[in-house]
C-alpha cells in the first residue's frame, strides 16, 4: 500500500537523522544528539486551531527583537538564525494580527515536527516561577539571612563571554597565590566565607526562601518601606546542582507521587535541623543583580527579553535557539493536584536552566507570587513537543526524492513513481507509541544566565 511505503520512507529519514547526530550538537545546527525529527502536519496538533495565537504571536515578537538584532552567528546555526531573522522582520511588519491571523502566519512560515528523545516519544515539563518575599537592606535580628551580587574574584576558566557576562556551566574558581582553586561552597559561604566584602544586596528573614530563589532564579523583594526590589540571576559558583526533591525520595520521607516544592518546603518547616544540612548538601549557590524593573514588569530571561506567563519555556540552550516556538501537548496539575488539566499551547523558547537537558525538555514559565509557585512546583509531567522550523529549512528536503525501498514480496503495493514521497507540511502517517509515563520528580535548578 501506497501508506506502508511513505512510513517506510520516513523511518528511514529518521533512522538517518539519528546517524548524522552523533557529533557534538550546536544551537540551531538541526543535529540533535539521540533524537528523532517526525514530518507531521498542523491538523494533526491536538488543539492547535483552539488556541490564543495571538497571544503566541505577541510572545514570539518579543523574542524577534532579540533575534534580529543577533550578530552573525557561527556557522551550525548560521542558516536557522537568518531564516528567523527574515520571519522575524515580517512578523514586526504585522505586530498586532487576529488570533486567525497570527495562526496563517506561524502555518505559513513554519513547518511543524515532532521531536523526542530517541526511544521515549515522551518528552519532560516542570515548572517555575518568579518569588515574591519580604526584605530588608540592611541586616536585623529578624532579617538576616544575605542574599549576594556576583564576587569579583569569581571567574570560569577556559569560558570567553561579552564584558559583564558569566557562563552559564561549567566549573567557577578563584585564585589563591597562582593556583585556580574551585569556587566556595553553599556551605562554605553561609559559614562565612564572603564575610565583609560587601556583597549583600539585601537580607531575608527566612533561609528557606533564599534558597527557593536561587533555584528560580529571580525574585521579588517587598523591602519594609514598600517598595519593590527586583533581582535576577547573574553567576554561579560552579558546583553541580544536588536536586534535594530526589533525596527525600530516596529516603523515604516523601513519597515520588507526592513530591513538589511546596512539599519540600512543609519537609524543610517540620525538620529545621535536617532541611538546614539537606539545603547545605547542595554545594551550588547562585549569585544575583538588581534588575531595576518596574513592579509590574516579569523577569528577563536568558535571551535578554521579559518572560511571558504560560507563553514562556526554558530549554536545553545547547540544543535549541532561543525564540523557537514549540507546540506542547500535556495534563498538566493546574487546576488542581492532579495532572487533568488539559495543556495545549504555542509556546516561545526565552530562557534557560542547567537542569534542563535534552531535545523535548521544558521548563514553563508561570508568573510570579505564592499561587504561580504552587502551580509551577508540582509540574513534572511528560508531553509532546513539536519544534516549528522556518519552512525554508527543511531537514528532509534531501531524502524527499530518495528512491523508497522495494516492498516486500508478500505486499500488495499500488504501482506509482519511486520518487514519489509527501511534499513539505503534508501529513505523515508515522506510528507513534504510547507515551512513556516515567519520569524525573527532582527539581531544576536555576543557574539562569
Amino acid at each position: 500500500m501506497i501508506a506502508t511505503r511513505v512510513s517506510r520512507f520516513f523511518v528511514l529519514a529518521l533512522c538517518l537523522v539519528a546517524a548524522t547526530t552523533a557529533a557534538r550538537a550546536e544551537p540551531g545546527a538541526l543535529k540533535f544528539p539521540d533524537a528523532s525529527l517526525e514530518p507531521t502536519a498542523w491538523s494533526l496538533l491536538d488543539g492547535w486551531t483552539s488556541d490564543d495565537h495571538a497571544a503566541a504571536y505577541a510572545t514570539f515578537l518579543a523574542s524577534c527583537r532579540a533575534i534580529v538584532a543577533q550578530g552573525r552567528p557561527k556557522p551550525p546555526a548560521r542558516r536557522f538564525t537568518e531564516a528567523m531573522k527574515g520571519i522575524c522582520r515580517h512578523a514586526k511588519a504585522a505586530p498586532s494580527p487576529s488570533p486567525e491571523q497570527a495562526r496563517a502566519f506561524f502555518e505559513k512560515y513554519f513547518l511543524p515536527l515532532r521531536i523526542a528523545k530517541l526511544g521515549d516519544p515522551a518528552g519532560f515539563l516542570t515548572g517555575y516561577y518568579e518569588p515574591i518575599v519580604a526584605g530588608s537592606r540592611f541586616p536585623t535580628p529578624e532579617y538576616t539571612v544575605p542574599v549576594y551580587r556576583r564576587p569579583r574574584d569569581l571567574f570560569m576558566a577556559g569560558k570567553r563571554k561579552k564584558k559583564g557576562e558569566f557562563a552559564n556551566k561549567g566549573t567557577a574558581y578563584r585564585k589563591v597565590g597562582r593556583k585556580s582553586v574551585p569556587y566556595f561552597t553553599r556551605a562554605e559561604i553561609e559559614d562565612g566565607a564572603l564575610d565583609g566584602r560587601h556583597l549583600e544586596i539585601c537580607w531575608l528573614k527566612d533561609p528557606i526562601d533564599a534558597f527557593f530563589i536561587h533555584i528560580q532564579g529571580s525574585a521579588r523583594i517587598r523591602l519594609e518601606d514598600g517598595s519593590m526590589l527586583r533581582i535576577n540571576y547573574d553567576a554561579h559558583n560552579g558546583h553541580r546542582y544536588l536536586p534535594v526533591g530526589r533525596i527525600l525520595i530516596e529516603r523515604g520521607e516523601v513519597a515520588k507521587e507526592d513530591m513538589s516544592m511546596e512539599r519540600i518546603r512543609q519537609w524543610m518547616l517540620a525538620h529545621p535541623d535536617e532541611g538546614r544540612e539537606l539545603r547545605r548538601m547542595n554545594n551550588s549557590f547562585v549569585f544575583f543583580r538588581v534588575t531595576g524593573h518596574a513592579d509590574h514588569q516579569e523577569p528577563i530571561g536568558a535571551q535578554g527579553v521579559s518572560l511571558t506567563p504560560v507563553r514562556s519555556i526554558a530549554v536545553d540552550r545547547n540544543l535549541h535557539l532561543y525564540g523557537t516556538p514549540f507546540w506542547i501537548e500535556a495534563e498538566l496539575p493546574i487546576e488542581s493536584e492532579a495532572p487533568e488539566t488539559k495543556f495545549r499551547r504555542l509556546m516561545v523558547a526565552q530562557d534557560t536552566g542547567s537542569a534542563i537537558v535534552g531535545p523535548a525538555r521544558a521548563d514553563i514559565y508561570f508568573g510570579a507570587g505564592d499561587e504561580a509557585g504552587l502551580i509551577g512546583g508540582r509540574i513534572k509531567q511528560p508531553g509532546r513537543f513539536t519544534m516549528l522550523v522556518p519552512r525554508e529549512i527543511d531537514p528532509f528536503a534531501g531524502w524527499r526524492h530518495v528512491p523508497l525501498p522495494p516492498p516486500r514480496p508478500d505486499t500488495a503495493v499500488v504501482s506509482e513513481p519511486a520518487s514519489a514521497a509527501p511534499a513539505a507540511g503534508d501529513p505523515v502517517p508515522v506510528p507513534v507509541p504510547a507515551p512513556n509515563r516515567e519520569h524525573r520528580t527532582d527539581m531544576r535548578p536555576a543557574a539562569r544566565p
